[in-house]
C-alpha cells in the first residue's frame, strides 16, 4: 500500500508540470501539498516531541509515510515562472530570488528528500526518541528552505 501511494504521487508529480498549467493552479497545488505536509508533521511532533506519552506507532508511521510521499513528489515542478506572484488559495509567499538560487534550492530539496525518507524508516522501528531526533532533521531542512525563499508574514 505504501509503495502504491509513493508511486502514485511520483507519477502525479511527473505530469504536474503539464497539468498544473496556470500560475494560480501551480500555487494552489503546492499550497495544498504543504498544508498536507504540515498536518502530518504536526501529528508526528505532537506524538514524538510534545506528548511522547501519546506515541502511537501506527499513526506516526502513517504520517511519516505521507511526509516521505510529499517529499518525493516533485514539488519543484510547481514553481514555474511567475509563481512568485499571484494567488492560489492565498497569496504566494515565494521570494522572487527563488529563481536565482536554483543550486541552493536543489540542495535543500535533496536534503529534505533524504531526511524524509529516513524518517519513514525510523518511524517503522517505532522508537519515539529516534523519531523525535529524525523529525528534527526533517524540520531543519524545512526551515532552511523557508529562510532562503519564503517571505515571512
Amino acid at each position: 500500500m505504501k509503495l502504491k501511494l509513493i508511486i502514485a504521487l511520483a507519477l502525479g508529480a511527473v505530469t504536474t508540470a503539464a497539468v498544473a498549467g496556470e500560475v494560480e493552479d501551480q500555487i494552489r497545488f503546492r499550497q495544498s501539498a504543504y498544508s498536507f505536509l504540515g498536518w502530518n508533521t504536526a501529528k508526528i511532533k505532537a506524538q514524538a516531541a510534545d506528548h511522547p506519552e501519546t506515541f502511537n506507532k501506527d499513526q506516526v508511521i502513517a504520517a511519516a509515510n505521507a511526509v516521505a510521499a510529499v517529499a518525493n513528489s516533485g514539488l519543484l515542478s510547481l514553481y514555474g515562472p511567475g509563481t512568485d506572484k499571484g494567488t492560489g488559495w492565498k497569496a504566494t509567499r515565494l521570494k522572487p530570488e527563488f529563481f536565482e538560487k536554483q543550486d541552493e534550492v536543489k540542495e535543500i530539496e535533496a536534503a529534505f528528500i533524504k531526511e524524509a525518507n529516513e524518517l519513514q524508516k525510523v518511524a517503522a522501528n517505532g522508537d519515539a526518541a529516534e523519531v523525535k531526533a529524525q523529525f528534527g532533521k526533517v524540520g531543519a531542512t524545512c526551515k532552511s528552505c523557508h529562510d532562503l525563499i519564503r517571505v515571512r508574514e
